[in-house]
């Protein structure tokens, strides 16, 4: 900031200059960070979560969408799978992991349900241009897809991370303190963790934990109760 208001004497000017917060956006560079949060209405639309990922320039928050299509009514119609986004080797297993036990669970809750045998199912992860991998949205792919099921949306200030199996328990993933970051630039206060990394929590500075409520979960059913799937 000095360095600016020097060249402007140094240009001419002579008046006294007096810097306030109003006036710091004219002399600093842009925020290098920004809120990846595009959905701040209290209730995410059917078929959406919110996932958080790791990637080389740190944390960020993902949103993983899903839709279902009956197609044509003429009775012929086969389900199908697809995803898109743009995802590596291991998230695309972990997309496949997250149908089949989203199907299982499915069945259990509502067993006339039939929309995974029945409809063709899109998952997508947006930012196509960016690529992803990893194991880490696995939580998240299989809370999208139930929700487009059973036609409920999850609130949007919740967020999660953690590898999905395919009997429903939730193991440990890294990045966890980028991923809180990204959480709380985003405004999201509420995160739910595999139980497995509460000590990388506890690593965590008490200025980013600071207004973060946390859930431990070892188990996708805790995940359900806590977005208000059943």
């Amino acid at each position: 900031i000095m360095r600016k208001i020097a060249v402007k004497f140094a240009d001419g000017m002579n008046e006294k200059v007096v810097v306030d917060a109003t006036d710091l956006a004219g002399f600093l560079v842009p925020p290098i960070y920004r809120s990846e949060r595009i959905h701040v209405e209290k209730m995410l639309p059917k078929g959406l979560s919110t996932g958080l990922a790791w990637t080389s320039t740190g944390g960020s928050i993902l949103y993983v969408e899903t839709i279902a299509d009956r197609g044509p009514t003429d009775g012929k119609t086969q389900s199908s799978f697809k995803f898109t986004g743009q995802m590596g080797k291991v998230m695309e297993e972990s997309c496949l992991i997250a149908l089949s036990f989203s199907r299982a669970y499915l069945r259990e809750l509502d067993p006339n349900n039939s929309i995974f045998d029945t409809f063709s199912i899109h998952l997508h992860v947006p930012e196509g241009a960016t690529p992803k991998d990893g194991p880490s949205a696995g939580c998240a792919m299989a809370v999208s897809l139930l929700s487009c099921a059973i036609n409920r949306g999850v609130p949007s200030d919740i967020a999660m991370t953690g590898e999905l199996t395919l009997t429903g328990k939730v193991l440990a993933v890294g990045g966890i303190r980028e991923k809180v970051v990204a959480a709380k630039r985003s405004g999201i206060s509420t995160i739910l963790l595999p139980k497995a990394n509460e000590r990388d929590w506890e690593k965590l500075p008490d200025y980013i934990r600071k207004g973060m409520n946390v859930h431990f979960v070892e188990d996708f059913k805790q995940i359900s109760h806590l977005c208000g799937l059943i």
